[in-house]
């Protein structure tokens, strides 16, 4: 499996139909990246795109690893075109992961990522830029990023017909908003979060007592999420703290076993054999055990 992201660098579409007010390449705390590692090319006039590696990109593929990858634009309900990218890793996978990635990436460092980790466990990946990230157009904040989730949880719905018992989300660091988001709102099999932060204000400010204004709160949210959820952080994360990791985990209503992985960091995890270890036992037989103990037909109410 290729090592893990660690930085972020541009991406990039070039298509007849583009879509309009397009972002200008990615921004990562505000700062512009230089060059395209990424672009997606238009097959033909109807929006079909496929990815165009350059020469310094940091992934190469082959023939039929190109043809594992899905690339398109969902336009939100705020009105912004976001990148998505389906990701076919297994012929018959039998989960597909809605993977909300962290901050200092986007689609094109994130895509040699995704294919070998969908390949290790076995499971098909369909992940999204951010508005504001990548090639997607807008800029980001909270609102916008609910919305990005949305949109890509409709499309892999719609577009690929993928059940809700077959969707497991999956959110990383700051992904982890947009994956509680969705969670707390939708039923599915199973919901990873790895690395995830309690609120904006209690990451930054450890000390500071709660305030009215505490943005992408996701302590909040998760007392709502019904789906089984595994939380995974590192033990020493100096980014977000294990404690956060504890107290999410503590108000889940249907936890799974967390992952406590022993001198972690907040960039490094996956880097670490207990967490490709564990990420298999959840998909290949863990969360079926919560379907056979009913928990769909206890959530048939919840929103689809």
């Amino acid at each position: 499996m290729p090592p893990p992201p660690s930085y972020g660098l541009r991406c990039d579409i070039a298509c007849e139909n583009q879509p309009t007010n397009r972002g200008e390449g990615s921004r990562y705390n505000g700062k512009d990246k230089e060059r395209p590692n990424l672009e997606l090319a238009a097959r033909s006039q109807h929006a079909e795109y496929k990815m165009i590696l350059n020469d310094y990109a940091p992934w190469k593929f082959n023939e039929e690893e190109e043809k594992c990858f899905d690339a398109f634009y969902v336009r939100t309900k705020r009105g912004h075109d976001i990148a998505c990218l389906y990701v076919k890793c297994n012929a018959n996978a039998k989960y597909t992961i809605l993977y909300s990635h962290p901050n200092a990436v986007d689609l094109g460092i994130l895509s040699g990522y995704l294919l070998g980790l969908g390949q290790e466990i076995k499971c098909d990946i369909f992940g999204y830029d951010y508005a504001g990230y990548g090639c997607s157009s807008g800029k980001p904040n909270e609102q916008n990023i609910y919305a990005d989730a949305e949109a890509a949880y409709k499309a892999l719905r719609e577009k690929y017909s993928i059940p809700r018992e077959k969707i497991i989300l999956y959110g990383q660091s700051i992904g982890s908003v947009p994956t509680i988001y969705l969670a707390s709102i939708h039923s599915v099999a199973g919901v990873i979060l790895h690395s995830a932060f309690m609120s904006a204000i209690r990451m930054l400010f450890p000390k500071k007592i709660r305030t009215m204004c505490d943005p992408y709160n996701n302590l909040e949210k998760v007392p709502k999420i019904t789906s089984p959820v595994l939380v995974i952080h590192g033990t020493k994360d100096d980014i977000v703290k294990i404690i956060h990791g504890e107290r999410i985990y503590k108000h889940c209503k249907n936890p799974l076993p967390p992952l406590w992985i022993h001198g972690a960091g907040h960039n490094d995890v996956e880097r670490y054999e207990p967490f490709i270890k564990r990420l298999k036992q959840l998909v290949s037989g863990e969360l079926d055990g919560c379907g056979k103990n009913g928990f769909f037909q206890r959530n048939q109410e919840r929103p689809q």
